[in-house]
């Protein structure tokens, strides 16, 4: 199922596999009354309609070859950049556990998944409120220590065959392994994307190397069709 989330300022983020992209862009066009341009620049591929609406793409591994801007619908840069075969490090964490594997173009090759007890919270009071707290805390402290250390196995020693790492989940948990002097190099490898997924199992991370080969294309209404 295609995964479609609002995007600030606006529009839709569209998640499109690379396979399909043509036949988007085709039928973005027949919606909008045809393409009047495409600009290609190496961050981004911005496609505008007749009607005003746009679907743009930015590059989350690498960048484009520019091409400048082009009369009508072009998407050889696109195409080119978003089949290229890539071995990509998946980051999947949320509270309770995590799932951490290598993709070679959409198919995990290496994976370990653990999960973790973390309560939540408590809305008594009083002393029993307090030692519930601490008691959680340590449980999530020992959760993301377990997915630092897994994260160090997996990924660290495979960074020089990595294009990129692709991180899934919760943010905080993300950014409290981020702190995690060992895997600085893993974080500085991230794509800017971070996929939502639920929590983190091995079917997960099969999903999410799907998703994470997939082109995010974001589109704007015109603002008379708004």
């Amino acid at each position: 199922m295609t995964k479609v989330r609002p995007v600030s300022g606006g529009g839709r983020a569209v998640e499109v596999p690379p396979e399909r992209l043509e036949g988007w862009f085709s039928r973005f066009a027949a919606r909008h009354g045809g393409v009047v341009s495409t600009s290609v620049t190496p961050g981004r591929c911005l496609v505008t309609a007749v009607d005003g609406a746009t679907a743009s793409v930015s590059a989350a591994f690498g960048e484009f070859t520019p091409q400048g801007e082009s009369e009508g619908l072009v998407l050889d840069a696109l195409l080119a950049y978003a089949l290229v075969s890539r071995r990509i490090g998946l980051l999947l964490v949320r509270l309770g556990g995590h799932s951490i594997g290598v993709a070679q173009d959409g198919v995990v090759v290496v994976s370990t998944t653990d999960s973790r007890q973390v309560h939540g919270r408590n809305k008594a009071g009083g002393w029993s409120q307090q030692r519930f707290a601490r008691r959680r805390e340590g449980q999530a402290r020992v959760a993301l220590q377990a997915a630092a250390d897994d994260a160090v196995r997996v990924l660290a020693p495979r960074l020089g065959e990595l294009d990129a790492v692709v991180l899934c989940g919760d943010r905080q948990a993300l950014e409290a392994l981020r702190g995690d002097p060992r895997l600085g190099e893993v974080f500085a490898l991230a794509s800017p994307r971070v996929l939502d997924v639920p929590e983190p199992r091995r079917a997960v991370l099969d999903e999410a190397a799907v998703r994470a080969r997939a082109v995010e294309v974001v589109v704007r209404e015109s603002p008379q069709n708004s």
